[in-house]
């Protein structure tokens, strides 16, 4: 979030009882070596506050707890104990279970929801279904639908989203990808073989590996790569990992940003070509001092070959 734009809030359901996967520990699941909470609260990291509705755990950043009353009353419930901790315009809503949910998702349902009339804007997916655990609201929308659900006979337990959403004018917006959800353990197994197409895979990767350090860096990715590649070319293939380490090494030094991590690469670019070349230079010499080595052997030759020359029978 930029200082110019409005703070929102988020709300994370993590508390459900994964049925169709029996009973497993949903939110704890791993795709791609992190936990989907893990990977959710990765996309709403710009929220002000975020809430998540469960039993505390330990998860990759600091979040609130909450939970509905009682455990187990359904989503909306839960949404409405969620909310309790909030106080910006704006709340994301999510559900615990989106492997493929980016920040650039989160930010485009908040655009959009800003830039219109709606009270909430949605994702659908694949098959054009709503998505309401994907969502941005108006937080004052939504509590005026709870205060409703709240009067009415038997309250909030066990009432479907669908029974808030329906008092809501809602926009929504088409993503197959980021409204992808894992309810089975068929969901869990596609999940984990999408990241590993060779589209996914890097930036999955690389993705699981600032989290697991704890490191919100943003840097061009490709001129590493770039680099990495010269090293491995143009010196040896060890002095890839190693080179690309002392980069991040340098960079950290200079308690620097992308900006230093992208001066480091240049100069190590740079001295790699450097490296190669001579290298190049070397081998051109070497060439060139066979070729004259091999040029003079066969001038003696012929000379030993002529008639009256100092061969073993000359004289």
């Amino acid at each position: 979030m930029t200082s110019n734009e409005p703070a929102h809030d988020a709300v994370v359901l993590a508390g459900g009882g994964a049925r169709r996967l029996g009973g497993a520990d949903k939110p704890g699941v791993r795709v791609g070596g992190r936990a989907l909470l893990d990977r959710v609260l990765g996309a709403c990291a710009d929220a002000r506050t975020t809430v998540v509705v469960a039993d505390p755990r330990p998860t990759a950043r600091p979040v609130r707890w909450a939970r509905e009353d009682p455990p187990g009353a359904g989503p909306v419930a839960a949404l409405d104990a969620g909310l309790r901790h909030t106080a910006a315009a704006d709340v994301l809503v999510l559900s615990a279970d989106l492997p493929f949910l980016a920040p650039d998702t989160v930010r485009r349902l908040l655009a959009a929801l800003r830039a219109g009339a709606a009270e909430g804007v949605l994702l659908t997916d694949a098959d054009g279904r709503d998505q309401p655990l994907v969502a941005a609201y108006r937080t004052a929308a939504l509590r005026r639908e709870l205060a409703v659900l709240t009067a009415g006979e038997g309250g909030l337990t066990g009432l479907p989203l669908r029974r808030l959403t329906a008092g809501l004018d809602l926009a929504r917006v088409p993503d197959p990808v980021a409204s992808f959800d894992c309810d089975t353990w068929d969901d869990i197994a596609a999940a984990r073989a999408r990241i590993r197409e060779h589209d996914h895979v890097l930036d999955e990767w690389i993705s699981a590996v600032k989290d697991e350090l704890g490191i919100d860096l943003d840097v061009d990715t490709g001129a590493l790569l770039d680099l990495a590649r010269d090293a491995a070319h143009g010196v040896a293939r060890p002095a890839a990992p190693l080179t690309t380490f002392l980069v991040g090494y340098a960079a950290a030094q200079a308690q620097g940003g992308p900006e230093a991590v992208a001066e480091a690469a240049r100069k190590a670019g740079a001295l790699a070509l450097r490296w190669a070349e001579e290298a190049e230079q070397e081998k051109a010499g070497q060439a060139i001092a066979e070729q004259g080595i091999a040029g003079r052997q066969k001038a003696g030759q012929q000379k030993d070959d002529k008639p009256g020359g100092s061969g073993p029978d000359a004289g």
